[in-house]
């Protein structure tokens, strides 16, 4: 029997099923995969060969698609990823053949507040700890991808200051006149450092380098990340990977990672990380796990290569973006459809009644200190406040002609008045709701979510993008800002300004997707206004241009690339049995 959720831990819960697990060979078995598709990690994780699973199955028709989105959440999150897992359960207990598609968790929210967005309760992605802890490495590739692009770059300031342009060419270089206020790129670490937000580099004699101010981002940040997540195969993302620009020379022109001829070294490191990870829910159905961008700052995406994978393999694919649907769903709906020519048949907002409260009235409850005493009695007026913000969600995921389904995740604290008022406001704004207890009940709480997303799927829907990518992209930004985070409208930084215009007056750069950077804790720029904030514009403070993920990145209010690790982290409660090399602690 499965432990009780109310009684203990998330990792206990995980490492109490994990003695239950299915062998990696029968989970690929299962899911239909050849033996040479299968690259075993040990006893209970794999790499899936996409190529050969694609190649062969490139006859077969889809299954059907589902993005589970949310509510703008709380600090504390509602459970999307939980929710993922409930209903890959609730379809498995469906009899239903279903995968699940979910992000790599990031070691900086693993470590400092969030956890590792395995799930929880009796709705997770085991095993918990290796899942947690690095994985199968891909994210340990793309920090050496990335961080060998700043040692190409740094080394080649360095040489030009030391040598004349006679000498570089007896090195086979040219100069490039590399503008050192002017860098792009930075370092990266897959931890909340907020000390290492703004540095000096190059300090000593002139064999340290070239001195000048430089910074980490954490590594899910990272371009290449983005790039895992959209690229369609090896051959996309190499071609991906030389248009990195690390910096500009002094005249303005962009210094790509093949100018620097470092791209192929860069890919090199990646080619193993272009694999999906094949793992298991507790009650054993499959699920890929591949790429980590956090929406707030990235594209907020598992890849492309895995959603294709997964619906080749399985007659359900449900897939998750990362936070609200206002940043999630958004990049979900404009970008990684737009660039796997998917279309989605449902997608399924994840609410809970605690988020509801905190929309309509309640206190912000903060990470690391104990729920305010408001949560836990009942409030209809809140609740019921509080669906403004859920009924936006539900009109954001609509006018993408998509059939929205509105899960209550269920905790045991909720009240039937709070469910009930929840559910008489889904079904005045014309969207499916359903109850679901996976986080307790595990597949079984979730057979009513999982019954109404078959419903969802099985009726016609008119997919449609936003905005064309001929739209200018101040007016994208005004679309998007106006309709979808509900602004009046659009203020820039004078570099905001001239960086747009600058943009719709180049041909190439001027076709680049948008992927909006904001806080995920509100649907405005301003992480402290809750609801549907009225009276208010977007802030554009910055714009950064990914021209390998083929992203132009408008960076809206006081958000920053590096989180910072609170003053209660995660890691005070991670520890190791010295004896058996067992990990507890990790959530």
């Amino acid at each position: 029997m499965p432990l009780d959720p109310t009684k203990h831990a998330d990792w206990e819960i995980a490492e109490a099923a994990a003695a239950n697990m299915k062998k990696i060979y029968q989970i690929a078995d299962e899911l239909g995969l050849d033996k040479e598709e299968l690259l075993p990690h040990g006893h209970y994780i794999g790499k899936v060969d996409f190529k050969k699973v694609l190649s062969r199955t490139a006859g077969k028709p889809d299954g059907k698609y589902v993005d589970v989105t949310a509510i703008t959440p709380t600090p504390l999150g509602e459970g999307k990823s939980t929710t993922t897992m409930g209903l890959v359960q609730g379809l498995g207990k469906r009899k239903k053949s279903v995968v699940g598609v979910i992000r790599q968790p990031s070691g900086g929210p693993t470590m400092n507040i969030k956890g590792s967005a395995a799930g929880g309760g009796l709705s997770q992605c085991i095993p918990l700890t290796p899942f947690s802890l690095g994985l199968t490495g891909d994210i340990n590739a793309i920090m050496n991808s990335h961080n060998l692009g700043m040692v190409a770059l740094t080394a080649r300031m360095q040489h030009e200051n030391n040598y004349t342009d006679e000498q570089l060419a007896k090195r086979n270089l040219r100069r490039l006149d590399i503008d050192p206020k002017n860098v792009q790129m930075a370092w990266i670490i897959d931890f909340c450092a907020q000390s290492l937000r703004k540095m000096t580099i190059g300090l000593g004699g002139k064999m340290d380098g070239a001195m000048m101010e430089s910074r980490f981002d954490i590594a899910v940040s990272s371009e290449i990340m983005a790039i895992l997540a959209v690229a369609t195969d090896l051959k996309d993302f190499r071609e991906r990977m030389g248009k990195i620009v690390v910096a500009y020379d002094r005249r303005g022109t962009p210094i790509t990672t093949e100018d620097l001829e470092v791209a192929g070294a860069m890919t090199a490191w990646m080619v193993e990380a272009l694999n999906p990870n094949l793992l298991q829910t507790i009650e054993g159905q499959p699920v890929l796990v591949h790429a980590g961008p956090f929406a707030n700052i990235a594209i907020g995406q598992s890849s492309i290569i895995a959603d294709r994978v997964g619906l080749k393999l399985a007659d359900y694919n449900v897939t998750e973006s990362g936070f609200g649907a206002d940043i999630g769903f958004e990049k979900f709906w404009n970008l990684k459809c737009r660039y796997s020519g998917l279309k989605p048949h449902a997608a399924v907002i994840v609410a809970t009644v605690r988020a509801l409260k905190c929309h309509g009235g309640a206190p912000i409850p903060v990470p690391g200190r104990p729920i305010p005493e408001e949560y836990k009695s009942e409030n209809v007026d809140w609740t019921e406040k509080g669906c403004v913000n859920l009924v936006h969600h539900i009109n954001t995921v609509k006018s993408a002609g998509i059939n929205p389904v509105v899960c209550i995740n269920a905790f045991y604290t909720d009240t039937d008045n709070e469910i009930n008022a929840v559910k008489r406001m889904v079904e005045a704004a014309g969207a499916r709701v359903a109850v679901s207890k996976h986080w307790e009940k595990g597949g079984e709480g979730a057979l009513e979510l999982a019954d109404a997303v078959v419903d969802a799927c099985n009726e016609e829907n008119d997919f449609k993008f936003l905005y064309p990518l001929e739209m200018p992209l101040r007016e994208r930004i005004h679309n998007i800002a106006t309709k979808v985070y509900a602004a009046d409208g659009v203020e820039y930084s004078a570099d905001a300004l001239k960086k747009a215009q600058n943009i719709e007056s180049d041909a190439e750069l001027s076709k680049l997707g948008t992927c909006m950077v904001k806080t995920h804790l509100s649907i405005s720029d301003n992480p402290n206004k809750k609801g549907v904030p009225k009276g208010w514009k977007l802030f554009v403070r910055d714009i950064l241009i990914y021209r390998g993920a083929g992203f132009v990145v408008p960076v809206a209010g006081d958000i920053k690339l590096m989180p910072g690790t609170s003053s209660d982290p995660a890691y005070r409660r991670v520890d190791v049995d010295v004896e058996t090399g067992r990990v507890k602690g990790v959530f």
